[in-house]
């Protein structure tokens, strides 16, 4: 058996006509697709015990160079000059040459020839490779110079929305637009827009290269939840009760997973000094997560998760639902809001020193609903959202905080004799840090919006 991995270089630039083809470099966008395409292709382990070749076009090299792991040995990476080639039969001849003890290739190289050779390759190539694609093709047979027409299956096809959440976001900018003045959101197509967002996002969340598809799933749920909240307690209508329990129930279903995203992201900050304990570590949370992430990625696919979501488009799209939501004005937004100041001000008032951490959760929380509906509101003013979104940030933090001891203390007890001064120490940092975050906002007492 075979592997092959065909990798189209990132995009690039057209700007100098008097360089020769060969020589033309990435250009701005090519280069920042480099740094998702590389972790995209570590994640699913593709440079494993691989041989990597790559033309010694000046896009190739600097793709080849931008994606590569750093403990790559030097003797499993090529550039051949073979591999700057527009005809896939000189590809193929190429591949047919190659030594039968190399399992696994990777060839980093140009257009048409990739995509046609995997059209040669494989019944079910895709119809186009942009450019920072990769796909996989497993082979049958130990030769390579017996390599056979539509005699490889296609394992792995990905384009950069696919693994790149920078990309996909340039495919589908999908902003809540802002009401004219003095007019209300269209609710029913606002909750339509964040119903057609989640489905867009779940491909990326289900293949988990890219954290930031699952941030912005998660931010789908929650404006979802919070405007059916909201619409019921406004209209007192009890027909979205079910919807909100399904939408709840998806998004605590995520809470772990991203929990354990933001806390690898945070390591290189909380272990500048401590590399052995990092790699601890990120080895600990890394299987932690994926463990997470197959679960996840299970629960999407099922029938289950998909009825949930039919049935609440189905909802949001009825004329039942639509007769419900022409009533509400912007006053009615406003009560909502209003309502739940005076909610988040009490509770705000009533925080103690001693208070337990769940009830700063809470507040946490009250902030996004609130902060999602006055996005909905045509009058609300530009400066109550910024006031808004800095007080939500100081909760968020100490959200964080609470979840970088909860893990730590739980790696602790899982690997208690990893360095457990180094441990300690960390522990002891955060718990400062999050009794000041804590006195921060003690300090700042209710919100005065408006």
């Amino acid at each position: 058996m075979k592997h092959l991995f065909l990798i189209r270089h990132a995009k690039s630039s057209w700007a100098d006509e008097s360089l020769a083809d060969r020589d033309r470099p990435l250009n701005n966008r090519g280069e920042q697709q480099l740094q998702p395409l590389g972790k995209a292709l570590q994640r699913l382990e593709v440079f494993q015990s691989s041989d990597v070749f790559a033309s010694d076009a000046t896009r190739a090299r600097q793709t080849a160079r931008g994606i590569l792991p750093a403990d790559l040995p030097e003797d499993r990476f090529h550039i051949d000059p073979g591999l700057y080639t527009f005809d896939f039969k000189r590809l193929l001849e190429w591949l047919k040459k190659l030594d039968d003890s190399t399992e696994r290739v990777v060839v980093i190289g140009h257009n048409p020839a990739l995509q046609e050779l995997a059209d040669w390759l494989a019944k079910h190539a895709p119809m186009a490779l942009p450019t920072a694609s990769f796909l996989h093709i497993r082979l049958p047979g130990k030769h390579w110079r017996k390599l056979d027409k539509n005699s490889g299956t296609l394992e792995h096809f990905l384009i950069p929305r696919n693994y790149s959440y920078r990309e996909f976001e340039r495919k589908h900018r999908n902003p809540i637009k802002r009401p004219a003045p003095g007019a209300i959101t269209d609710l029913p197509a606002t909750l339509q827009l964040q119903a057609e967002r989640l489905k867009q996002l779940e491909p990326g969340v289900i293949l988990g290269l890219d954290d930031e598809f699952l941030h912005q799933y998660r931010i789908a749920l929650r404006r979802s939840r919070a405007l059916a909240e909201a619409i019921a307690e406004v209209s007192g209508t009890t027909r979205l009760r079910p919807a909100v329990a399904q939408l709840k129930r998806h998004a605590r279903a995520t809470g772990r997973l991203r929990d354990l995203h933001v806390f690898l992201a945070d390591l290189p900050a909380l272990c500048p000094d401590t590399p052995e304990l990092r790699a601890a570590l990120e080895t600990w949370a890394g299987g932690k997560a994926a463990s997470r992430q197959k679960r996840l990625a299970k629960r999407l696919g099922s029938v289950r998760y998909r009825n949930s979501l039919h049935s609440w488009e189905s909802e949001i799209d009825s004329g039942k639902f639509r007769k419900l939501v022409s009533g509400l004005s912007g006053g009615d937004i406003r009560k909502a809001i209003l309502k739940r100041l005076r909610s988040f001000n009490r509770g705000t008032a009533e925080l103690l020193h001693t208070a337990p951490d769940e009830d700063f959760h809470k507040l946490r929380k009250q902030l996004k609903r609130i902060r999602y509906l006055m996005e909905l509101d045509p009058g609300a003013r530009k400066q109550d959202l910024k006031t808004l979104r800095k007080r939500q940030d100081l909760y968020g933090r100490f959200q964080d905080l609470h979840i970088q001891l909860e893990l730590l203390e739980q790696f602790r007890k899982d690997a208690p004799e990893t360095l457990p001064e180094a441990v300690a120490g960390i522990i002891d940092l955060i718990g400062q840090e999050k009794a000041d975050t804590r006195r921060q906002i003690l300090a700042m007492g209710g919100l005065g919006l408006g």
